[in-house]
């Protein structure tokens, strides 16, 4: 038997590779990974133009209550001061209207510095129950330090007049308004400043390091 040699190149050994190569890939494509949608923060108010009369006050006084709030917009945030008087009333608010569609938002983020007290934050969407405007509210702290408290949609709580009621879910796609509220149940004076608020997504893990409302 007369068996010729010849030496393997690197190009005979590149044709006789490829077709094979080319059959496996067309085979088994290589897997395809793509990250997740992330939605976008909208901002609702930032306070570097906003004129405070956007910003308006409403004390207990409509009960008969004696507390006193004044807001102001000033230096790139909002000051919501005054003195709360829990006999007759108990509370005092700033509201703004705010019509914006937070479909697919998760909560609300706010930047805020105060001196230890609770307030409570407020999203409207026009939603009434029994004749009346349904609250949508929770609680958050404040310190003495700038911090940024986050607020799920979810544990916003349905009041009418501080009263838990039975409400549809909050509709996000038609918020109205936004409102801070001081209502802690103690006499005295308090501040709040607030440098922004704007939404954030459940895409968004930065939430580890952001203080969860009570």
């Amino acid at each position: 038997m007369n068996c010729s040699t010849h030496p393997v190149t690197f190009e005979s050994a590149r044709r006789l590779l490829l077709p094979l190569l080319c059959g496996v890939a067309a085979f088994h494509p290589l897997p395809s990974f793509t990250q997740p949608e992330r939605m976008m923060p909208i901002t609702l108010f930032s306070f570097d133009s906003a004129a405070e009369s956007e910003w308006s006050v409403v004390n207990d006084g409509v009960m008969g209550g004696r507390s006193a709030g004044f807001v102001t917009v000033t230096n790139g945030a909002l000051r919501f001061t005054g003195t709360l008087v829990t006999q007759g009333g108990g509370f005092t608010l700033t509201r703004a209207r705010c019509v914006v569609d937070l479909t697919a938002q998760t909560g609300l983020e706010l930047r805020v510095r105060g001196t230890g007290r609770q307030f409570q934050v407020e999203v409207d969407d026009g939603e009434r129950r029994f004749g009346r405007n349904v609250s949508r509210r929770a609680s958050f702290p404040t310190t003495a330090e700038w911090t940024v408290v986050r607020i799920p949609f979810t544990v916003l709580r349905n009041t009418i007049f501080g009263q838990n009621v039975n409400a549809a879910p909050i509709n996000l796609a038609r918020i109205q308004s936004v409102g801070l509220y001081m209502a802690d149940g103690r006499d005295g004076p308090f501040q709040l400043e607030v440098d922004f608020i704007r939404s954030y997504d459940a895409g968004d893990d930065s939430s580890r390091s952001r203080t969860q409302p009570p």
